[in-house]
């Protein structure tokens, strides 16, 4: 896909009139504002995203109910074979609801895991930002068409399968479209805290999907896909208007993914750390570098170019300045706002920008080490995270005595642990450079927690919502950390130089076959819940350890490889000494 300066959105053509006009003095890094926009734009893009993918949990409290105790509307008319489905919404109201349900979700869930396949593929030709935009306006439009099924007085399963299944389509255009646009833009340096706190775009919208669903599901639940719709839709006319997804577009140099700077690799490995080096920086995916095991005592130091804060300028063409040479000092260390929005790009007569990039092949991408591992761990990992997304409303509501819109409430507990789980494993996976082992430390003490919060989470409400938050964190972690920091790593891997554009596939593939872990579990604890609740649980304890058994294997080598950095690092110490 080639670069020009037209594929700068109109918006950031309208801000670059007005701050040449208004703001001629302000100065500031280029690349630090269009970085910034990005994380803001695609941290809502997401959020919109989920926003409108929760509703249905929440209205299956309405779809299909105990009526008994309720007191019908004047007119209605009751008999023996009504009497405990007569405010349930057809065709839900019969003895196979809760399969019925599931189902439904299963038909979003597998359209969108088979969509991300294709996502990925399309998103690597096409520009991101019409991508987006697209994506977004019709998972709008079909969300729409789901919660005017109310108000226009629809029960036709066949009419909400459909619906269901092409939104789940157009909901596969989110991930590998924010997470290839940020990628364009970011390098290693703190990448897992960067996505750990970014990611939260996940739970932030469901909670607030949660919290919308709620509101309007005792009076009108059209509304609880309808508001969330139009959201989203609006979110894709804004993506449309003002999302930057190459930095090359508006003059700024893409970021080294792997080091632009004097670097050695070890034979199989990058370079170990001098001690020196602060432990902090993200040494994430290392064991994944070349592919290789052999190590050698007498390599190098490398140093990553990017490993202060991933919003520190490291554009050598506009924001740094040569050490060490005081009288050469660029011309753009600080510029106004005319030069920043108003300047051609600074890379338009580089043969290179125009260069069209070859994007990889599918067998390509899963030659890549670790992709297959973490991608059969996500598929589990994921199982578990949308069961509980699909399903955690409609659990408090049959386990306790509070009802529909209060069970939407409590359930958004479970995202508020998610996003702090999410930013703990991004944390300890910078800090570590161990993202395996990261993941099943939390996997392990998952299982024993999600045991804990059946059996005890319904005795009182300050147990439920402690427990809950503490299953939120321990599931969404590696769940976290796997889509984003990961993903983004092996996307970037050592052996696709020259292929930029493979994060998108990449991302498809790790995701996508989460999708599809996430469409089955839904589907089967619709089923088996009808055998009592406590089968689901079991049934996620057991995904829990598959995704951890799959990950044992990198886990291993993380193990061997840290290790190794001590002994070298001993070894290194002795010498000194």
């Amino acid at each position: 896909m080639s670069h020009s300066p037209h594929d700068v959105p109109l918006g950031i053509k309208i801000i670059r009139k007005f701050g040449s006009c208004f703001c001629p003095n302000f100065r500031g890094s280029r690349t630090f504002i269009y970085r910034t926009s990005i994380l803001v734009l695609t941290f809502f893009t997401y959020t919109a995203y989920h926003m409108s993918r929760k509703p249905i949990s929440v209205v299956k409290n309405v779809l299909s109910q105990n009526c008994t105790g309720l007191i019908p509307p004047p007119g209605t008319f009751i008999d023996e074979n009504n009497k405990d489905s007569w405010c349930d919404w057809a065709p839900f109201d019969g003895k196979n609801s809760q399969t019925l349900l599931g189902t439904l979700d299963s038909a979003f869930l597998f359209a969108y895991a088979a969509g991300m396949f294709l996502s990925g593929f399309v998103a690597e030709r096409v520009n991101l930002r019409y991508f987006l935009a697209l994506g977004m306006l019709t998972s709008g439009f079909f969300t729409y068409l789901f919660g005017v099924s109310y108000s226009q007085g629809i029960h036709s399963l066949p009419y909400f399968f459909i619906v269901q299944t092409i939104a789940g389509f157009a909901q596969s255009t989110g991930w590998p479209g924010v997470v290839t646009a940020v990628g364009n833009w970011f390098g290693k340096g703190k990448r897992g805290l960067i996505f750990g706190i970014w990611n939260s775009h996940t739970s932030v919208g469901n909670i607030l999907g949660s919290l919308i669903a709620g509101h309007f599901v005792e009076s009108n639940w059209g509304m609880s896909f309808i508001i969330p719709g139009a959201i989203i839709g609006f979110m894709g006319f804004i993506i449309f208007l003002f999302l930057v997804t190459d930095p090359r577009s508006v003059g700024c140099n893409p970021p080294d993914h792997h080091g632009s700077r004097d670097e050695t690799i070890r034979a199989g490995y990058s370079s170990i750390e001098d001690d020196s080096i602060s432990p902090g920086r993200n040494r994430n995916m290392r064991l994944y570098a070349n592919g290789s095991t052999s190590s050698s005592a007498s390599s190098s130091i490398t140093i990553d170019p990017e490993r202060e804060s991933l919003l520190t300028p490291t554009d050598n063409s506009v924001d740094s300045m040569e050490v060490g040479t005081p009288d050469k000092v660029p011309s753009e260390i600080t510029i106004s706002s005319t030069d920043i929005l108003a300047k051609p790009p600074v890379s338009l007569n580089n043969p290179d920008f125009h260069r069209r990039e070859k994007a990889i092949g599918f067998i390509q991408a899963l030659r890549i080490p670790g992709v297959i591992e973490f991608s059969l761990c996500l598929f589990f990992a994921k199982l578990i995270n949308y069961t509980f997304l699909f399903w955690l409303p409609r659990y408090i509501n049959a386990s306790t005595s509070f009802d529909a819109s209060e069970s939407a409430d409590l359930s958004t507990l479970f995202d508020v642990g998610g996003i702090v789980g999410g930013i703990i494993a991004g944390v300890l996976s910078d800090v570590t450079g161990m993202s395996a082992v990261t993941c099943a430390v939390m996997l392990v003490v998952a299982i024993p927690m999600l045991f804990v919060y059946q059996t005890f989470g319904t005795i009182s409400l300050v147990s439920n919502i402690l427990l809950l938050m503490s299953v939120g964190l321990l599931v969404n972690g590696p769940y976290a950390l796997i889509t984003t920091a990961v993903s983004t790593e092996l996307g970037t891997h050592q052996s696709l130089r020259g292929s930029a554009r493979a994060l998108a596939t990449v991302t498809a593939i790790i995701d996508g076959t989460g999708s599809i872990g996430a469409a089955v579990g839904p589907l089967i604890a619709g089923t088996v819940s009808d055998y009592g609740w406590d089968n689901v649980f079991y049934m996620l304890m057991v995904a829990d350890v598959i995704a951890l058994v799959l990950l044992s294997r990198l886990v291993k080598h993380e193990i061997e490889r840290f290790r190794e950095r001590r002994r070298e690092m001993r070894f290194k110490r002795e010498r000194m000494a």
